[in-house]
């Protein structure tokens, strides 16, 4: 009778409007917008928004839940700027194509969301897979799953035979001639048609593969796979759409296309020239460099049968290109955007690439924050997501050390709140 009376109290409080606040003790606070770290500051939140930042550590009332997080760092939750939701690396990738329905692709995908929300990611942008994560990001938004916030493609957008063409390494009997309901287009109209599927589907982007790829079963890695006319079309009908644009490119003259069409976002870059770089600076197009994505890659390429044998020659010469493009793009100038592939890798381990791009030359506290405010900000959700302010969403993680002494303790997120409500607490 005590628990049901409770639960009626707590029921009514609900109903009156009744939040708790909770206060937030931050040894140290990296606010994801300077490259300032403060030290003793109380974060304030209530209904799922930080109300207040005050300096110190603010005793609680009453009625206050207090966190203590006097002895961590702490900094507004990260977002990944590319991830597959629905997959991950695994020897038997290529068969699971054809044996798993797309309910056993749901049930996986949420132990795969789980795993970034944990890691410290409470926002994600999935860069395309079969459209069930779409579902998945509904069901994240519902309550029914746990999970980051996702920005999804919904079904990235290929050309016949190229990387993304849903059928590459079937029978010829199964692969049929897939079109721009699945993500294939061939010429300016069909891009067109690709791009207004993906707005009744309920994408939130527009993924392109500029350029072939590396895990696709198909020879070609680097070589552009879309016309200019075609990019064009996509980014012009994307902007109609309200949608921003991402373009899967390894090799320049893809990328190249792909910069001048307007794409806002180049992922992977692997083989990227310093006429590209110069226009991206132009343009203002922002770089995803996902490092640990083609070092995975590289080292599953030396296990024998992992991977098809098309695959391997490409994983290995990417491999070994990716981080050191990065590096020269960034002293280059080209703006990052923090970006992982996971999934390519095991998802959780998205951490990982905040070590790469410091080994690149990237500092530290930049490569944090290309994490934080940078992506909010590209997502379009800079005023509500991307930094520890007044009026933000509570999207709030902590680490055991200074990752501007030492990145790797990322890899180890000890504390993590999405919109007030914890899911980790080491």
């Amino acid at each position: 009778m005590k628990k049901i009376l409770t639960l009626s109290v707590l029921w009514l409080l609900a109903i009156a409007g009744f939040a708790q606040r909770t206060l937030i003790h931050c040894g140290s606070l990296i606010d994801g917008k300077s490259k300032d770290i403060q030290s003793q500051v109380t974060i304030v939140v209530e209904a799922g928004k930080i109300v207040s930042l005050d300096k110190g550590f603010a005793k609680p009332g009453k009625d206050d839940k207090l966190i203590d997080l006097s002895k961590k760092t702490v900094m507004p939750g990260l977002i990944d700027m590319h991830v597959h939701v629905e997959n991950e690396t695994s020897k038997d990738n290529l068969v699971k194509r054809f044996t798993q329905n797309e309910a056993d692709v749901a049930f996986q995908a949420t132990v795969y969301a789980k795993k970034n929300l944990m890691a410290g990611f409470t926002t994600v942008r999935d860069c395309g897979g079969s459209g069930v994560n779409i579902s998945i990001r509904n069901a994240i938004n519902q309550g029914i799953v746990v999970g980051p916030r996702i920005f999804t493609a919904g079904k990235g957008v290929a050309t016949t035979g190229g990387h993304g063409d849903p059928t590459n390494g079937s029978r010829k009997d199964l692969q049929g001639d897939p079109g721009p309901k699945e993500g294939v287009i061939n010429g300016p109209e069909e891009a067109y048609k690709a791009v207004r599927q993906r707005y009744k589907d309920g994408a939130d982007f527009i993924k392109i593969t500029a350029t072939g790829g590396v895990l696709s079963v198909a020879k070609d890695g680097s070589g552009p796979q879309f016309t200019q006319e075609e990019v064009n079309a996509i980014v012009l009908a994307a902007k109609d759409y309200g949608f921003h644009t991402a373009a899967h490119a390894h090799g320049a003259e893809g990328m190249k296309r792909a910069v001048l069409a307007g794409i806002t976002t180049i992922e992977h870059g692997t083989l990227m020239s310093e006429e590209v770089m110069d226009l991206m600076k132009e343009k203002g197009t922002y770089l995803v460099p996902t490092i640990i994505a083609g070092r995975s890659a590289a080292d599953y390429a030396r296990i024998p049968g992992y991977y098809h044998p098309l695959v391997v020659p490409k994983a290995l010469e990417i491999g070994s290109k990716i981080q050191e493009n990065f590096g020269r793009a960034y002293k280059r100038g080209v703006k990052i955007a923090f970006g992982t592939d996971a999934g390519v890798f095991p998802h959780g381990e998205n951490a990982r690439e905040f070590g790469y791009m410091v080994e690149g030359g990237m500092p530290a506290i930049e490569a944090l924050l290309s994490a934080m405010q940078v992506n909010a900000n590209l997502l379009g959700v800079g005023d509500k997501i991307g930094s520890i302010e007044k009026g933000k969403l509570a999207d709030i993680v902590a680490v055991n050390e200074n990752p501007t002494t030492n990145i790797k303790t990322m890899e180890k997120v000890t504390f993590v709140m999405k919109e007030g409500v914890v899911y980790k607490n080491e």
